[in-house]
């Protein structure tokens, strides 16, 4: 199982559904994809938001999975 971190939301733009969580850690921003919020319904986040998830290689570099917001 992958090891989950904790990060902020950077930015999100949600017409087009994809974003940038700065990394707890100060690790590299990580690219996110709505499709791997795990949310019902309409799937989006909002600068400032406390998130968890994985990192994983995606086509053209990490991108988050599994993102569960936390607050």
């Amino acid at each position: 199982m992958a090891e989950r971190t904790t990060g902020t939301v950077k930015w999100f733009n949600p017409s087009k559904g994809y974003g940038f969580i700065g990394r707890e850690d100060g690790g590299d921003d990580i690219f996110v994809h709505f499709s791997a919020i795990n949310a019902d319904g309409y799937r989006s986040l909002r600068e400032g938001q406390i998130v968890e998830f994985t990192v994983e290689e995606g086509p053209k570099g990490l991108q988050a999975s599994d993102v569960e917001i936390v607050s």
